[in-house]
Order: C-alpha cells, then sequence, then structure tokens
C-alpha cells in the first residue's frame, strides 16, 4: 500500500482502500460552473481523494457546464433516488426547513470564518439529521463558493443605482429579498442563461462570487464590478437520501470525509482565485467600483424581520453563534 494512501487513512480516520466487501459505487456530481472555475477544480480534487481512499471502487463522475440540467431538476432526480450529487445554497433548502434560510441573510457575518462555525454547531447538526428525515442527504457541509459581487451594464456606486436595474439572482427567495431591498428588480433565472440575457439585454447585471462571474466570461457583455459583497456563499453538496441510505456505512463515511477535505480546499483557493481573477478582470476592460458598503448594509436591515415563518429569536441565536 502506497505510503500516500496511508498518509490520507490517517488524516481522514478511514481505511485507505476499503474492504473488498464494500459495494462499488458510482457518484454523479453536477455543477452550473465551467471547468476551470474554482468550483470545478476542487470537485477533481474530491474525485482524486475518493478514487484513493476507495482504491478505485468508488468513482466521481464530473458534469459541468449545468450538462445534467438546472439545480432544481437535479436535485429533484436525486430525491427520486438517482446516484447524484450538486452544490446549492441553505436558500435553496428554505422549502424543507424555513431557518435554513437566514444562513443566505445579506451581511449576516464579517467575515467566511465565522460564518462557516455555523455548520459545526449543534443547531446546523439537528437541522442535518431533519433534512435527512425529509430526503436530503448533506455530503459537503463547508465549501466556500465566495462573496458574491455586482457586475451590471452600468456603474453601481450606490444603491439608488440599481433603481430599474433588472438583476439575475438563482431562484430562491433569500436573494430575490435581498436584491429587491436594494432597489433593484430581481430576475431569478438558471446561470447558464446569463450571458445570452445580458448579451441581449434582458438582464442589466447578476451577482456572484468573481470567480463565477470571470468562469461565465459574464464580464464581455458587463463592464461594471461593484464590489458591494452582500453575501458570504457557503455552499453545500447534497444528493437525496434515498441513495445515500443504500450505501454501505464505511463508504459513505468515506464521502464525508473526503467531502469535507475537500470543502477545505475550496476555502484555500477563495482567495487566492479572487485576487486573481479581480486583476484579469480590469485587465479585460472591467471598471472595478469599490461602494460604501454601510449604504447597502443600511437597506438590507429589514431582511431579518420579514420571514415570519422562521421559529421566533432566530436572528438572536445565529447572532450567539457567529459571537462564539
Amino acid at each position: 500500500m502506497k505510503l500516500k494512501s496511508l498518509a490520507l487513512a490517517a488524516l481522514m480516520g478511514v481505511a485507505a482502500i476499503l474492504p473488498v466487501a464494500a459495494q462499488e459505487v458510482v457518484v454523479k456530481v453536477a455543477y452550473e460552473n465551467n471547468p476551470g472555475e474554482p468550483v470545478d477544480k476542487v470537485m477533481h480534487r474530491w474525485a482524486d481523494l475518493v478514487k484513493e481512499a476507495s482504491g478505485g471502487k468508488v468513482a466521481l463522475e464530473l458534469f459541468p457546464s449545468s450538462q445534467l440540467g438546472a439545480k432544481k431538476d437535479v436535485i429533484e432526480q436525486a430525491m427520486l433516488g438517482v446516484n447524484v450529487v450538486t452544490i446549492a445554497d441553505a436558500g435553496f433548502l428554505t422549502d424543507f426547513d424555513p431557518d435554513l434560510g437566514i444562513l443566505f441573510g445579506p451581511y449576516l457575518a464579517d467575515n467566511p470564518q465565522q460564518l462557516l462555525k455555523i455548520y459545526e454547531s449543534d443547531w446546523f447538526k439537528q437541522k442535518d439529521q431533519e433534512l435527512r428525515a425529509k430526503g436530503i442527504h448533506i455530503v459537503i457541509p463547508n465549501y466556500l463558493y465566495g462573496t458574491r459581487q455586482l457586475l451590471a451594464t452600468r456603474k453601481v456606486e450606490k444603491p439608488e443605482d440599481l433603481k430599474g436595474l433588472k438583476i439575475r439572482v438563482p431562484n430562491n427567495p433569500m436573494q430575490i429579498k435581498a436584491i429587491e431591498l436594494m432597489g433593484a428588480t430581481p430576475t431569478p433565472m438558471p446561470l447558464g442563461e446569463v450571458y445570452p440575457a445580458l448579451t441581449q439585454g434582458v438582464i442589466d447585471g447578476v451577482e456572484n462570487p468573481l470567480p463565477v462571474l470571470y468562469g461565465q466570461k459574464l464580464h464581455e457583455p458587463a463592464k461594471e464590478l461593484s464590489m458591494i459583497g452582500y453575501l458570504t456563499n457557503t455552499s453545500l453538496f447534497l444528493g437525496g437520501e434515498a441513495f445515500f441510505s443504500t450505501l454501505d456505512p464505511q463508504v459513505l463515511e468515506m464521502l464525508h470525509k473526503t467531502g469535507y477535505e475537500a470543502g477545505l480546499y475550496s476555502q484555500e483557493i477563495a482567495a487566492q482565485e479572487e485576487e486573481r481573477i479581480l486583476n484579469e478582470m480590469k485587465a479585460a476592460g472591467v471598471t472595478v467600483t469599490e461602494p460604501d458598503v454601510a449604504a447597502f448594509r443600511e437597506k438590507t436591515k429589514p431582511f431579518y424581520t420579514q420571514f415570519p415563518e422562521w421559529t421566533p429569536g432566530l436572528y438572536d441565536l445565529i447572532q450567539a453563534e457567529l459571537a462564539k
């Protein structure tokens, strides 16, 4: 057995090669991001970790660029028992548990490390178990997608500049409400449709972390980047409990542990990628605006009072967790 495999096993606390009795498994990994983007790099790292930890008995098949369809469709497939996982944000899980939406609130935490602590808390662990009972199985809980900025066809220096602008958002109520409070018109659509929508004037802008904006080449039709940093975007890779409940316990444990290692890698490369891409976007003719974020933060303050379906006292509970 290779020393590298032994080292990996010691790190993860699982056998480097799964027992012969363990089943052979293929898991499809679907994501909207293109090859070369940070998500794609992290998924290749996860696939390598899985291959090594399982001795090749478990394989991840990667499907970038929305090859398996829109996120909602993939999640529905997963819940029906298809062997697929995809990246999703807490905002997408509000249909299963409204409280989780708070993790996708604007300006909730001061930095990514602070927010990621929530996913280690007893509060979130309880939510994780409740999601499994509803058919959702979280495999990677600690993915750092990045900080979401605004790219538009018009300069945005203050919230008032957003008036009349149609801004693409993912189809979840958290981001729709946040962008609405800032003064823009939120326009939900799949990420794969954004480039032509910008080109044709269907929308005026899009919010996302820099690596996604750049990887999708959205800086070609939209040249005004506003660093509003309104959302620290932690993400989850999830599938259906209908599939994961069929796996050998050792295979399941290995997928979780290697997934966590991949999540740590996502945190490692996030800051490096953002700095590099910001420079490349500037070189491509993008104008970068550093607005007064306090004005945007003020506009979004009412966000945390507009979800009566949340458990009473939820905001205070989360703030107490963040302060630990």
